[in-house]
């Protein structure tokens, strides 16, 4: 384990990589920049790189903005313009780079290659995205939520794909306790044993976690409607299948709102297809909060960058 300057080597996977009071202080201090600036020059000196196997809009530019508000520098690396390209193995890639830069963020396909990556670094590794986690989006999301709500009581329903965003956002109400709810057709639901574990941890946190196939139970009293596109990257092949399973059930519309408290809110992770996962009036509505939600991504990977740095004081 590499420590400088007092810090201890922290890497951010999962959502569950932190507790729940280390969230809770990211998330503060995401706040704090979103309201007051980014005062000061935390990352002054150090240089961050973005290795990235997936194409990427909100993680690319909000992680290099942030890098660069506090003062950091940040170096770009397409995995199609790496050696990885030409067999060099991960390994080799992750030693070598952690002599050149002091945070990897990284955009992959597969987790495994995430652990590896881990495995053989000396600098702290941030996950922007694998197929099986996202949780820098679900410190947006929740940042996001817990300023509409203004506190921690609210409910949320999650409708369709069970994939890495949900899990993430399942593991983040588990902890802080929020209830929260997921429809989709039970075939895409999260593995039984994951599920147990979230709904253990939820109970401890005073939350409650369930899952559902009915969307509009899911949304039933519920303060924020969350969905995301039912074919994720890679699964292209799926498409059709998926779209006759999720299809129309599973599409969040005004109407699914009736059932919904007044005032709930629309969230969706980006980019939408609209008129498959919602329809475009919800996007377009007032309900819909995604571009507060999106800019989070920057104020949440600030807050993130400086604390896995320990440059959070």
């Amino acid at each position: 384990m590499r420590a400088s300057g007092g810090w201890a080597l922290r890497h951010f996977l999962q959502v569950l990589d932190a507790s729940r009071d280390e969230l809770a202080g990211i998330i503060d201090l995401a706040k704090r920049f979103r309201r007051g600036g980014y005062v000061g020059q935390p990352l002054r000196g150090k240089v961050a790189a973005l290795l990235f196997e997936k194409p990427s809009t909100r993680t690319r530019v909000s992680f290099s903005s942030a890098v660069l508000r506090l003062g950091g520098d940040v170096i770009y690396l397409p995995s199609s313009e790496l050696q990885l390209v030409r067999g060099e193995p991960l390994k080799d890639t992750a030693r070598v780079l952690s002599r050149y830069v002091d945070v990897i963020v990284a955009r992959l396909n597969l987790h495994s290659s995430l652990e590896e990556i881990v495995n053989y670094s000396s600098v702290p590794v941030i996950n922007a995205l694998t197929n099986l986690h996202h949780p820098c989006q679900a410190l947006a999301d929740i940042a996001t939520m817990h300023e509409y709500a203004g506190g921690w009581r609210f409910k949320v329903a999650y409708i369709g794909d069970c994939g890495n965003v949900c899990r993430s956002l399942v593991q983040m109400c588990a902890l802080f306790g929020i209830p929260i709810t997921v429809a989709s057709p039970k075939k895409y639901w999260l593995p039984a044993g994951e599920i147990q574990q979230y709904k253990e941890i939820a109970s401890l946190a005073g939350g409650l976690l369930e899952f559902t196939e009915d969307p509009k139970a899911a949304a039933a009293d519920v303060d924020f409607i969350y969905t995301d596109v039912f074919v994720s990257m890679g699964m292209e092949a799926e498409y059709e299948a998926r779209l006759r399973d999720f299809l129309p059930r599973y599409r969040v519309t005004m109407k699914l709102f009736d059932v919904a408290r007044p005032g709930a809110k629309f969230m969706h992770c980006m980019p939408i297809k609209r008129g498959e996962e919602v329809e475009e009036e919800v996007v377009e509505s007032s309900r819909s909060i995604i571009f507060d939600q999106a800019e989070y991504r920057m104020h949440t990977s600030a807050a993130l960058l400086a604390w896995i740095m320990g440059r959070t004081s």
